[in-house]
Formats: C-alpha cells, structure tokens, sequence
C-alpha cells in the first residue's frame, strides 16, 4: 500500500472504475404528488438536477473484488484511522469492570445497562484494549532515539496514562490494557511450528484432499508451506493466484489472535457483548486494516451462539505508526515528551494464567528474536531451531538467492539434507515464487507432453520450490519493518519539527531536506537496530523475575524445565492456549485457525439479464413459460 497516502489527501469521490465489480444502484428521487407525470423534462432542468451521489464502496466489497487496489487503500484509511479512534472514545464511556471483586470468574460489567451514569449510546460503555506490534515500536523508536522497550512506554502511556488520550477527551475515556503482541507471536510460532510437522508427517501425506476445501480451516496445509500473516501477500494470492491456497498457513496472524483473544476472554468474563470490547492494533502496515476486515476473522467463527447477522470483527479499527503520532497531535500532545517508564498501577487481566501469559516478567525470550530470525516475526526461524533441537548435532547452512530477499535455509545432519526452508521478501520475489508453484497443465495436442515448461535443476539462480517445507513469504522488501505505515525517512525531520513546535508552542513552517535512496537504507538500517536492540536492564532483572515465571509454569501444570527452543517455553505456551479454550468453551482450531478463499472477478463476464434470471427461478420451482 501507499506510504505517503493520508486521509487529508483525499478530496475526490470513490467512484466504479472499468473494472469494478461492484453495480452502482441509485435510488430515483422521491417525486412530488403535484408533479405531472407527463410533462417533458427541458435541458435547464436537466442541467440544474442534482448530480448523482458517489457510489458507496465499503472496504469488504473491495476485499471481495479482484478489479482494483487503490479504492480500497482510500477506504480503509477513511474507516480506520486516528480520527475513528477518537471519534470513539469521545463517543463512548470506558466500562469500569469488577476487576478484583470475581477474582478471575464470571462477572457482569458494571452491574447494569446504565453504565457510569449515562444514556444513550454513552450508558452501553465500551471495554478499550490495545495491541502494539514490535515493528511499529521500533519505527517510533528510531524518530525519537530510545529504545523499543521506552518506546512501547510512551505508547501505553498516551493510551493509558493519565498524561494521554483521556486527558483532552469528552469522555476521559483510555485503554484499559496495551498488549505487547511479541507474547501472541509466541503462540503463533509454536503453533507454525506444529503444523509444519502435522503437514510433513507420512499419514498426513497420504492423505487426500477434497475438492473444494483448498484453504478451509479443517484442512491441513500441503507443501512447501507458506506463511499468512501478511495480508497484503494474502490479498494478493486470493485474487490472482488461488492455485496457492492449498500451500496457506491456516495459522492466525498475531494480530488477529490478539483480537480473539482478547474478545472471547473478556466477554466470557465479564459477561458483555463483543460489541462492547473495542479493540485498536497499531500495525506497522497499511495492509494490516485490510486483514482485521475479513469476515473470517470476526465472533462467528469463535461465538457460534452470536447473531450470524450482527459478526463482531476480532480488531476494530488498525491505525500505523505514523498515524499513533497525528493521533497524539490532534489532542495536542508531544509524544517525545511522554513518560518513558511503565504505568505505575496496572489493571490485572480477569484471569490469572492469562495475566501471567500476556504480561510477563521481563526476560529475554520476550525481546524480539536475534537477526537471523528477521524482522517479520521470526517464523521460519523458529521452525528451524525446532527442527533443530529435535536433531542434535544438526547444522544450519543459509545461502543468498538472487537477492537480500531471497534467502534459503538448510538444516543438514552430516551429507543428510533434514529440512529446507526459504524467505521470499517483495513482490519481485513473490511473483517468482508463485509462478513455480503454478500446477502443470496438460497438453491438448496429440501427443503433446503432460506438464508446463520449467527450466531445468540446478539451473545458477533457480531452487527447485517444491523441496521447500516451508517459505515466510512478505510483502514488504526487507520485511515488516519496511511496512507503508513506517515513519519514513522523508518524515523524519517534519516529525521532529512537529514535535518540537508543541513542545515550544511556535507556529512557523521551515523547509524540510527529502533525503535520497541511501539515506532510506540508512534509515531502514536505524529501525532494525531499533527492532533488535534491548536494554540491559532487561538482562539483569531477568534471573530475578525467573522465580515468577516459574510460579506461572506450575500454574499451567509443568515443570519450570520445559520444551524451550530460542527462549520459547513451548510447554507454558502451549498451557496456556489450552487455558484459554478451556475458560471460553471453543475449540482451539476455531480460536487459532483461520480460512481462505478464492475472489472471482466478473470483470469482462457475460452478465446475466433479468429475464434469464426469472426465467432459472421458475425452472427450479417446477414452473416455466
């Protein structure tokens, strides 16, 4: 998506383009009873009559169209941006749950409709959470030049602390909890890691699939595995490429997983409607609101007992990084000048195994992973030590492709080749990679050979892709990182002076210097150092937090030495997913899996007209003309 696309740029009319698919439908005025139906409309009426008003394209009939791109960019910053996010709070109370008084069991939220003393729609009250991703910490992290830990300070500190959001609003109203999603992340890595393994075992293998079912939820995702939690890459295959859908993680992005997290567990708790949870991700891309957008990702598929009319979306509205700051600037707040330090009263979760899962004691396998892993969550990564671990003595070797963003992984046991893994960054790369993933197609000539031209193996520069177990697939060069939302360097400079002017209440413009393509690198170069980075106090105080984590480790039922692999206790992990299914009575397919679809455009089709329409109707009703 646009990087530089805002929504004070947008002065013009979304309006069906050639290819949309989406029919305009434009009611006739509602005609006076004195008016004669008769009477001949003359060229001045004609040229005075109002201009039809512009067609209405909502960003989930943009995700079911495969015609454009750039509509749907317009859209989703319309619908999801800073101003939504504080139109919300001014509009809605924040929920005052009985956080002690259930000690962790059901509870009702506030006690009554009335919640706070209001009406209206301010007496329903809204529960604020929100989830922040590393990416976007570390982009805020390098404009400011702390650390990503103080970073993910100040934001909680203006979401929450008394110096933010809820001090110039209507309502007072602030986010009850910010979730690092780094802990979410943890779950969705062992869970990748898990379904690599289901996938490559022999009985999975051998199993047929149906057709039809390319993508469904229940159904296990055939080699070489490619990552899901870019949604710009998943839009991407859905629409262009369906043929892709059987290889699709069925795994939930951190993102999504946080969402449903945080809904089910909530409501289950204090006993309110999903509605009534509103949760806010601050992502480091654009394509990022495309995902929390999806049907899938909605309470149908976790609450079946919820209207199917009425879903409730696990994310409510996305805003980047970029736009956490013209959010802090439109309550007039200088986001440099925030606390750097942890809120000091923090409001426990409403259950305890979870509250030690979301907010842990600092340690090291909370930081984000080491350089090999990447900027984009490390999956890949993590599969790799885990196949690792589970070969002792094994060896990793990492080769470069055509390309930084094409890198290959080999994990070797002496001359036996274990497991091969590749990272495709970009749509350069990604275009590539599909292309040999595309099916053979059988010759119709007589005697024409089955299967489609492919250049031979061991060519210089080619891998042969099926040989691959599994591929992170991104569509951002050089990973998340990278994402349109990021500040970027061009911004750099206009920010700080923005900040500035607030802080020194001065009004005047200057000219900003636009930095060229190796200052970029060097600016992507700053925010990965930034990603990578931790502070060494995290390293001092993580033996003296490990007896806490220990205590939570008993609570999830195992021994503090569990299944660790890159600092991920894959045991505790796992304890408390089956916590969480257990407490919400869903199943964990249902909470961490996710489906897929293809999106046909009718684009150039034959449409069918009325008549034929009516006339099929009464074929299949016994009747006919």
């Amino acid at each position: 998506m646009s990087a530089i696309l805002s929504a004070d740029d947008l002065n013009d009319f979304i309006s069906p383009g050639v290819a949309c698919i989406k029919p305009i439908e434009t009611l006739p005025a509602k005609e006076e009873t004195s008016s004669n139906p008769y009477e001949v409309t003359t060229e001045e009426k004609a040229a005075a009559a109002e201009p039809p008003p512009p067609a209405q394209i909502s960003l989930t009939d943009c995700l079911a169209c495969s015609g454009c791109v750039t509509s749907a960019e317009a859209v989703l910053v319309q619908l999801q941006s800073h101003n939504e996010v504080l139109s919300t709070l001014d509009t809605y109370k924040s929920l005052d749950a009985p956080w002690l008084a259930q000690s962790g069991t059901k509870g009702v939220a506030n006690g009554h409709a009335h919640a706070n003393g209001c009406s209206g729609h301010q007496a329903e009250g809204k529960l604020f959470v929100a989830s922040v991703s590393p990416q976007a910490r570390a982009s805020l992290a390098a404009v400011f030049g702390v650390s990503e830990e103080e970073a993910g300070n100040m934001i909680t500190q203006l979401l929450s602390g008394p110096s933010g959001v809820k001090a110039g609003g209507h309502q007072g109203s602030a986010f009850t909890w910010v979730i690092d999603t780094n802990v979410v992340r943890e779950a969705c890595l062992v869970a990748a890691a898990d379904e690599v393994a289901t996938a490559l075992s022999p009985e999975t293998s051998k199993t047929p699939s149906t057709p039809g079912s390319e993508g469904a939820i229940d159904t296990t995702p055939k080699g070489p595995i490619l990552t899901s939690a870019c949604p710009g890459w998943i839009c991407y295959a859905e629409k262009t490429h369906p043929y892709v859908l059987p290889h699709l993680s069925r795994l939930k992005s951190p993102q999504a997983l946080t969402g449903t997290l945080l809904k089910s567990v909530l409501s289950q708790r204090y006993n309110v409607s999903p509605s009534q949870i509103w949760h806010l991700a601050i992502m480091p891309c654009f394509d990022k609101k495309l995902e929390a957008s999806r049907s899938e990702l909605t309470s149908s598929a976790w609450l079946p007992s919820h209207d199917p009319s009425e879903p409730v979306r696990d994310v409510d509205c996305v805003i980047t990084a970029r736009e956490l700051l013209s959010l802090a600037s439109a309550r007039n707040i200088s986001f440099s000048s925030l606390p750097r330090t942890p809120l000091t009263d923090r409001t426990p979760f409403p259950d305890r195994t979870l509250d030690a899962f979301l907010f842990p004691s600092t340690r090291p396998s909370r930081k984000n992973q080491s350089r090999d892993a990447g900027s984009s969550g490390g999956y890949l990564y993590h599969i790799l030590q885990t196949y690792q671990t589970a070969h002792p003595g094994s060896t990793i070797s990492v080769s470069r492709g055509r390309n930084a963003d094409v890198v290959e992984y080999t994990l070797a046991q002496g001359p036996d080749t274990i497991i091969r893994m590749a990272r495709f960054y970009g749509f350069r790369n990604i275009q590539n990679l599909v292309r040999r993933l595309k099916p053979a197609k059988i010759s119709r000539l007589p005697g024409g050979k089955t299967g489609a031209v492919r250049r031979p193996p061991g060519a210089k520069g080619v891998v042969e892709t099926k040989d691959y177990a599994y591929v992170e697939v991104m569509a951002c060069p050089g990973g998340c990182t990278n994402g349109g939302g990021q500040v970027k360097v061009t911004e750099v400079e206009e920010v700080r002076a923005l900040e500035s002017k607030q802080e020194q209440g001065l009004v005047e413009e200057r000219e900003v210097v636009r930095p060229g393509p190796k200052e970029q690198k060097e600016w992507l170069a700053r925010v990965d150092e930034a990603y990578f980075s931790g502070s060494d106090a995290e390293d001092e105080t993580a033996e003296k937090d490990q007896d806490g984590d220990e205590e939570m480790q008993e609570a999830n039922g195992h021994d503090a030495e569990g299944d660790v692999v890159n600092g991920i206790d894959r045991k505790h992990v796992k304890g408390a997913m089956a916590h969480w299914s257990s407490i919400t009575g869903v199943d964990m397919q249902s909470l961490l899996y996710t489906s897929y679809r293809k999106v046909e455009s009718d684009v150039g089709k034959k449409k069918q007209s009325d008549m034929e329409r009516v006339a099929g109707l009464a074929v299949t009703v016994g009747g006919g003309w």
